[in-house]
């Protein structure tokens, strides 16, 4: 198993459509979901900070996940460039192998 985190900070406005993006089926896994090699996304909301979410994405490997990246980079950049509006901070922690 590979997992990808993501950290972001989210304006009070932007919290329905920055959830309807993320959710685990929401926009980005219906991209993910073009390869059968994607586990599903998890989407955590800060108890204490409002605003604060992470996002888990787990795939079956590393070569997976990068080969859906090779094959779906252009709709991945057009997604990841109309979800900019929505967060005022964005920082990937990390990807790990479990």
């Amino acid at each position: 198993m590979f997992v990808v985190i993501w950290q972001f900070e989210i304006a009070e406005d932007k919290v329905a459509a920055f959830e309807a993006a993320y959710r685990p089926d929401g926009a980005w896994a219906q991209l993910f979901g073009a390869s059968a090699d994607y586990k599903g996304t998890e989407l955590l909301h800060d108890a204490y900070i409002p605003g604060n979410y992470l996002t888990i994405d787990r795939w079956t490997s590393e070569e997976a996940f990068r080969a859906f990246r090779r094959a779906h980079d252009s709709a991945y950049e057009t997604l990841d460039r109309q979800c900019d509006e929505l967060t005022t901070k964005e920082m990937r922690v990390g990807a790990y192998t479990v």
